[in-house]
């Protein structure tokens, strides 16, 4: 069983991280700090089908579940996806429950879909070592629809309701922009939208999760009873904690360390 599914399906809290580097070495480093659930972005960062591989082989000896970000509801491409073994996808820009409905087909082999076979020679399978994967599959993925605009957020009870859809993640910043407030996902207007959100999908018994960088409104967000929350982002912390760390050493009054063990 999959059990990143398992955990959202049962309410247990996962805390996640976005991987944006785009490098399966440090998505290994963050593997090793804890979080429940990595998202490896397809959408906004600089990865490939090759790439996103490449992120599941590094992820796969540690606890933490990998999340497929699709850059768009393609169901060629989430085929491929699939067959490198991705469990775990969210889909971006999902407005309509139609759009819905083609993802979750796409997600399932026929009769019930229309993702194509090809399992034999795909990871996913463990290259038909998995002699029941087949049977499996369809239970086994978890579809997380991703709705950022105001167009969805009036569909939104209608999307809760696809059978299949196992989890609603709300976009706060392409949701700003929807709403007029480009580049500011902390304006009250938006804020109201994602909580109301939040309790739709939750109240429809699916599972809620966002992305936020400030620790304040994660823990807000798990209080409403979101299910799964990213609470960073790895391409920032680093930028962020190499900006600090410069601007420690090129201020007036400070100077590089020196001595034994200063070099490293």
């Amino acid at each position: 069983m999959n059990p990143f599914k398992a955990a959202l399906a049962s309410g247990r809290q996962q805390v996640g991280l976005w991987l944006s580097m785009a490098d399966p070495y440090l998505a290994e480093v963050s593997a090793t700090a804890g979080f429940d659930w990595l998202l490896i972005d397809g959408e906004h960062a600089p990865n490939d089908v090759r790439s996103m591989l490449a992120a599941l082989q590094a992820l796969a000896p540690y606890p933490s579940q990998p999340v497929v970000r699709a850059v768009a509801g393609d169901v060629p491409l989430i085929k491929q996806l699939l067959d490198i073994g991705a469990q775990n996808l969210l889909v971006p820009m999902v407005d309509t429950a139609e759009q819905a409905r083609t993802l979750v087909s796409a997600t399932r082999y026929p009769p019930l879909g229309i993702r194509g076979v090809g399992s034999a020679i795909a990871r996913a399978s463990r290259w038909n070592a998995r002699a029941d994967y087949l049977d499996t599959a369809d239970d086994d993925i978890c579809l997380l629809v991703q709705v950022e605009t105001v167009t969805a957020l009036r569909n939104l009870q209608a999307i809760c309701a696809v059978d299949g859809v196992d989890g609603v993640f709300i976009g706060p910043a392409d949701l700003a922009a929807s709403m007029g407030h480009r580049g500011k996902s902390d304006h009250p207007e938006v804020q109201a939208a994602i909580e109301q959100a939040m309790q739709t999908i939750i109240a429809s018994g699916k599972a809620a999760g966002t992305l936020t960088s400030d620790p304040a409104l994660a823990r807000r967000y798990l209080a409403l009873g979101c299910t799964f929350v990213a609470t960073g982002v790895d391409v920032l912390l680093y930028a962020n904690a190499a900006r600090r760390l410069a601007s420690d050493f090129k201020s007036p009054g400070t100077a590089p360390p020196s001595g034994p063990g200063a070099a490293y």
